[in-house]
């Protein structure tokens, strides 16, 4: 890549792209919850905003959905590539993942709903020690552009009502 300062290559998604890869994201968090995890989901998405490349629920603290995902991703497509698809995920990514998407080389982040909300939804839960950190910081830091939409206003509600359901009967 010749300057990867510049936003991403890939064509820049419609609200009916970002809305409808945010619930298939919700649909990967709540497979995660009948597999015993936690419900974060996360997809990539090619640069045509339609392609679904990848797939990740959450697996435990330590592989998130999102980095697992980047993980998987940068292993399997060339950065060029990467740089020019976008990792949805339902709540906004901690520092971890924004780092390990950020370093596999992804161009756009979207999320639905912030981790501040996702506190207020845990009732600070032990399970899931939030951090006061956001993905937004960590991308203000970094030395390439990632480009990052989110929260989505029309999927907060849908987004929160499934974490608060998963952890009230935790």
């Amino acid at each position: 890549m010749t300057d990867q300062n510049f936003p991403p290559q890939g064509l820049t998604p419609s609200a009916e792209q970002i809305q409808r890869n945010l619930r298939r994201a919700q649909t990967v968090a709540q497979r995660a919850t009948q597999m015993g995890h936690h419900p974060f989901g996360a997809v990539l998405v090619g640069p045509d905003q339609e392609t679904v490349l990848m797939e990740q629920c959450n697996i435990d603290t330590v592989n998130h959905a999102e980095s697992t995902l980047a993980r998987m991703a940068a292993t399997n497509y060339t950065a060029e590539f990467l740089w020019g698809c976008t990792l949805y995920t339902n709540v906004e990514p901690c520092c971890m993942c924004a780092g390990t998407a950020y370093w596999a080389n992804i161009g756009r982040i979207v999320f639905g709903m912030t981790e501040h909300r996702l506190l207020k939804c845990t009732g600070s839960h032990g399970e899931n020690p939030t951090m006061s950190v956001s993905s937004r910081y960590v991308f203000d830091h970094c030395q390439k552009a990632v480009e990052l939409i989110g929260p989505v206003p029309e999927m907060e509600a849908e987004i929160a009502a499934q974490q608060q359901a998963f952890w009230a009967q935790r």
